[in-house]
């Protein structure tokens, strides 16, 4: 039994069980390899370059502070993601599902080791979706700031109204405040804070992913549109104001602080491999796939390094503000225009991450659903549109629910944490089906491995060692995200798998005793 069991655990699905599954999916094929791009750069551009760079250039409120170096640290971010990007691309090639590093695990290691890294998964962009919510909201009020005539109770809403309880709590001991004249208490003892903003405008993306995958691109392009026009904005505005001795000192933590940088800068990239859940509705995703994987994060990292250069340039890396950096400097030198544009700019970015983030969870858990990891009802398409609109619903759920306990500092480094692991486990993937179908076509393929998986490892596992000492919150919480789902999987998924193989079983005897009669 014990043998059985760990058989069980260890059930692998080949490359061509996967594919078959999901070519009856129900999905459109609409996506082009222009389309992924888009959608990579909408996933990647936003949180980073609007918020997260800040945090990293000045160290925010307890962290180490990159300063000026936060050039090398994006560089160090992106190697990482580099070598995870061509493993990814692979792996897309070859097995193109929905399922993203949830697949590609179960046709290499196991169900076991499969469900979990969906659990992870889970972790990378339904959490990370709770910190963007929160940074949509910040620069909402920035950008209202620009109206002075709009009425006072819309500027400046009470704290509870637009924060998560632990942010509203910060912010009252930032100020001075007392939490319980400024925060409602049920029973005296627990605070109420409910960010309505961030509530609106995940329900206002669940609409826009029912309506279906080719609507929500176009509104990803118009996103991203408005996006790179307001960052070309600030670079050549910003450009005009740069102070080389504003650079020196180059590292004021050295390489300590490079790599806390590098570890917060990570998030910045999260989302290229989200456009690795849209292979099911890609026209011809053995090419496209990897175009758009790679595409995406060479184009986000010439852009992130430049972004960089400007702003610790036209302001001392003391001065920059962590929750809207590039309206700060902007405002700093004196062109409230331009930050007043940069906030519209925030909006659309944010808006577009929000967007891809739930399309991504929507796709995994659909895949997960469909091993019977989850109740089939999940997987139920709208009648209309084709599109999994119970899972788009739970998603924003769990966002919705996330978002009243979570501020973007934990969510941000929770979904570090799943990422790196994520990256991790692909890149001994492709090893490990090097290794077991050598023989298998493969339309992309890693150049110089073994060698560029391994450092895909090196660097993702480095990065999150540096963190883990710490022991943060989100240190100790994500082996309690683990543990959780672990203890899903033995109370159902285990179960469910069971029980579905003995349905096979006797479906296979029915069949062959009418053959024999």
């Amino acid at each position: 039994m014990a043998n059985q069991f760990i058989n069980n655990l260890l059930k692998r699905k080949t490359p061509d069980e996967i594919i078959t599954e999901s070519s009856n999916s129900g999905l459109k094929k609409t996506l082009s390899a222009f389309d992924l791009i888009i959608l990579g750069i909408g996933a990647v551009v936003g949180t980073g370059i609007f918020t997260i760079v800040g945090v990293a250039a000045q160290g925010g409120i307890d962290g180490v502070a990159a300063g000026p170096a936060l050039v090398i640290s994006m560089i160090v971010a992106a190697i990482a993601c580099f070598f995870s990007a061509l493993c990814y691309s692979e792996f897309a090639s070859m097995i193109p599902t929905a399922g993203s590093s949830y697949s590609y695990t179960y046709a290499t290691m196991g169900e076991f080791a499969a469900w979990m890294v969906g659990w992870i998964l889970m972790l990378e962009y339904a959490i990370g979706n709770i910190a963007v919510a929160s940074a949509w909201t910040g620069y909402l009020f920035h950008f209202l700031k620009g109206f002075p005539f709009l009425p006072d109770w819309l500027l400046n809403p009470p704290l509870w109204l637009v924060n998560d309880y632990r942010s509203a709590i910060k912010i009252c001991q930032q100020q001075g405040l007392d939490p319980h004249t400024q925060i409602p208490y049920l029973f005296d003892t627990i605070p109420v804070a409910i960010n309505i903003p961030a509530i609106i405008i995940v329900l206002l993306i669940s609409v826009i992913l029912v309506k279906g995958i080719r609507e929500s691109t176009r509104w990803a392009s118009i996103m991203v549109a408005i996006n790179m026009s307001v960052i070309a904005t600030f670079i050549i505005a910003g450009m005009f104001y740069v102070k080389p001795e504003n650079w020196t000192p180059f590292a004021p933590n050295g390489f300590e602080g490079i790599f806390a940088g590098a570890f917060l800068i990570f998030f910045a990239y999260i989302g290229f491999d989200a456009i690795s859940t849209t292979a099911e509705e890609t026209k011809n995703p053995q090419r496209d796939l990897p175009i758009g994987i790679i595409g995406t994060l060479v184009a986000c990292t010439i852009l992130y390094v430049v972004v960089a250069l400007v702003l610790t340039g036209m302001i001392p890396y003391q001065n920059i503000d962590f929750q809207a950096p590039l309206a700060h400097a902007m405002r700093f030198v004196g062109k409230d225009w331009v930050a007043f544009v940069i906030s519209i700019g925030a909006l659309a970015g944010l808006t577009s991450v929000l967007l891809i983030y739930q399309l991504g969870t929507t796709r995994i858990l659909f895949t997960m659903s469909r091993d019977k990891f989850l109740p089939r009802s999940l997987q139920k398409l709208h009648d209309k549109f084709q599109t999994p609109h119970v899972l788009t619903w739970v998603t924003a759920a769990v966002v919705i629910i996330g978002a009243l306990f979570m501020d973007i500092e934990i969510s941000a480094d929770l979904c570090n944490y799943g990422t790196f692991t994520s990256f991790i486990i692909v890149c001994i993937g492709v090893l490990i089906l090097r290794k077991k179908e050598p023989n298998r076509p493969r339309p992309f393929k890693v150049p110089f491995a073994p060698v560029t998986p391994i450092i895909g490892v090196i660097c993702c596992f480095g990065l999150m060692l540096c963190k883990l000492k710490t022991l943060s919150d989100s240190a100790l919480l994500f082996p309690l995200w683990l543990l959780i789902g672990a203890a899903i999987y033995f109370s159902y998924g285990y179960r469910q798998n069971r029980l579905e193989e003995l349905r096979v079983i006797a479906r296979k005897n029915r069949e062959s005793k009418k053959l024999k009669a």
